[in-house]
């Protein structure tokens, strides 16, 4: 599948603004340089006229790019850097070294455009939540899965089942090849864009996505929700903050710990 890639002059609060906002319409990757954000789109998702109409508003220039699939592993390799959770949780792609010391977790990818890399504070900020909470012997349910990431580490910190999906095909490999390369055996990851298929009840639901999203399948992550179990949410803008919280609330979820790094905002609940 090959992909448009964006680039805008943008840094700081307003690339923050803009991944957001991009999100929402079907991007699914990003990389933040040192004065610009450039955002990838599957070649057949990408409108321009809906760009136009939420750049131009604010008077936002762009310049876009072909990227074929073939060429992605190139693109990463001359950009991915390592990245360390404080002592927790290391994430490398498999031509960095080892992370010397060697932190508690460490998690090798093959950097791809999937959504997840560690980079972003929405991952980092919710590796840092996992780092408190006991997964022994626990379910988990990891919704828009992105690289993979969250389950696998899940998984490494014992957590008995660990089921996956993503709405994206091309994320869904990118996991596979991302669970071979970390002797996996417990996280099984498909595709999927909704809740509606799961039955099963689970102790800790991860979603690291976009508010809107969050917000539309509240009663369904609640649903998948086992009594006393952990729920954590990534993707969200402190300005979203008061609506998550009204939409969560009704459905029995208790605000317990939150997180806020780089303008955006991770938040731990639990079901009541």
């Amino acid at each position: 599948m090959s992909h448009i890639a964006i680039t805008i002059q943008a840094t700081g609060a307003e690339a923050e603004l803009l991944i957001a906002q991009l999100s929402a319409v079907g991007y699914e990757g990003f990389e933040e340089q040192e004065a610009a954000l450039v955002a990838f789109i599957p070649e057949g998702d990408f409108d321009a006229a809906v760009l136009e109409e939420l750049l131009g508003a604010n008077g936002i220039t762009y310049t876009q790019e072909l990227i074929q699939q073939q060429n992605w592993n190139a693109v990463w390799e001359s950009n991915f850097q390592p990245v360390l959770v404080d002592d927790f949780c290391g994430i490398r792609a498999n031509f960095h070294e080892a992370f010397v010391p060697k932190p508690q977790y460490d998690i090798e990818i093959t950097p791809k455009m999937s959504f997840g890399t560690g980079h972003h504070a929405t991952t980092s900020s919710v590796i840092r939540l996992m780092k408190d909470i006991s997964f022994e012997g626990r379910k988990v349910f990891d919704f828009g899965t992105g690289t993979g990431i969250l389950a696998i580490l899940a998984e490494m910190m014992g957590a008995e089942v660990v089921d996956a999906i993503d709405y994206d095909e091309w994320a869904v490999n990118n996991t596979l090849e991302n669970l071979e390369a970390n002797h996996t055996t417990k996280v099984k990851v498909w595709q999927a864009d909704n809740l509606s298929d799961i039955s099963q009840k689970y102790d800790i639901l991860l979603a690291n996505i976009n508010c809107n999203i969050l917000l539309h399948f509240m009663a369904d992550m609640r649903r998948l929700l086992s009594p006393g179990g952990i729920l954590l949410l990534s993707g969200i803008m402190p300005t979203d903050e008061t609506q998550i919280l009204a939409a969560a609330t009704p459905h029995g979820f208790e605000l317990q710990r939150k997180i806020e790094k780089d303008n955006w905002l991770a938040l731990q609940f639990i079901v009541q």
